[in-house]
């Protein structure tokens, strides 16, 4: 379930997963996939602290809402309009409250989501950067500061709200937290993954 987060630039944002049996996080009208998230925090972790860190990072952009979609509708079975309508029509909001939970082989489901949001998002490349010292990170629109990024890379860290399954990370999530746990300068600095 995307959660609510401060950024620099654009205030509330939402951020997050959106369905259970997908890896896919939004980033207000930005789309992509957690593990490609993951790897750029990786990159990102290479030159934090030491250089000025900048690249061309590829994500679907949705423009309108309404092609967005209706993710309470298509939580709750009643509207399904838009790229989260057909994603919850294929893979539906669980009928257990305690199903409930971020399953942690969402990335299986990667191609069938490719295909969906192929037909509401435009491919773009937006520009990644974060300066040597770390006080900021640019991801295209959005702007946050550390404390903010942070706060996105723990909500990865835990599977957002819900939560992992049965708390069993993805091979991808487990490492980038021992990459970030081992270069914790510039925008990493003060990390903490100690939380469960």
């Amino acid at each position: 379930m995307p959660l609510a987060f401060e950024s620099l630039s654009h205030r509330t944002i939402a951020f997050g997963f959106f369905n259970i049996e997908s890896d896919m996080l939004l980033c207000d009208r930005y789309f992509f996939f957690a593990d490609d998230f993951c790897r750029l925090l990786m990159e990102m972790a290479a030159a934090a602290g030491r250089r000025d860190y900048g690249t061309d990072w590829p994500v679907h952009v949705i423009e309108r809402p309404e092609e967005v979609g209706d993710l309470m509708g298509a939580i709750h079975g009643v509207r399904y309009t838009g790229f989260i309508g057909e994603l919850y029509r294929r893979y539906p909001f669980p009928h257990r409250p305690e199903d409930f939970k971020q399953n942690p082989e969402g990335y299986r489901t990667r191609d069938a989501v490719s295909t969906l949001i192929a037909g509401y998002g435009q491919p773009q490349r937006v520009r990644v950067s974060v300066p040597a010292g770390g006080e900021a990170v640019s991801l295209g629109d959005y702007r946050f500061s550390r404390p903010q990024f942070q706060a996105l890379i723990d909500y990865v860290w835990r599977g957002g709200y819900p939560r992992w399954r049965g708390d069993i990370r993805p091979p991808y999530v487990s490492a980038m937290r021992e990459t970030l746990a081992r270069n914790r300068r510039g925008v990493f600095e003060g990390i903490d993954f100690s939380r469960p």
